[in-house]
């Protein structure tokens, strides 16, 4: 299971944190940077684990951007490295309104 904790961890190590092309692709297109995902991450809450993932256990974090706008992002950890995978707005269509919850499909 992943914690928390331990991804902020890794963020304070130089190195430590890689960025998908994807991610960058998307921070461009929702005008985000990568301090609003990073202070997501400091000051959010992982609210998914995907445990199965390939080629390293994931999960979801919701959290807050610099700006105060709630962020979800996706990432995978080796407990070594940090991967952010996507970053996102959480759709009021597709989450119940705390943003941690899905709605029923």
């Amino acid at each position: 299971m992943i914690v928390i904790e331990h991804l902020r961890d890794i963020i304070k190590e130089n190195g430590k944190v890689h960025l998908t092309l994807h991610l960058l692709d998307r921070l461009r297109e929702r005008k985000k940077s990568y301090h609003d995902v990073i202070n997501a991450i400091q000051n959010g809450e992982i609210i998914e684990q995907y445990q199965n993932d390939y080629p390293h256990p994931g999960c979801l974090i919701l959290g807050k951007s610099l700006n105060d706008s709630y962020l979800h992002i996706v990432c995978g950890t080796d407990r070594e490295h940090l991967w952010i995978i996507t970053a996102y707005y959480p759709n009021a269509d597709k989450w119940i309104n705390d943003f941690k919850t899905r709605k029923e499909q």
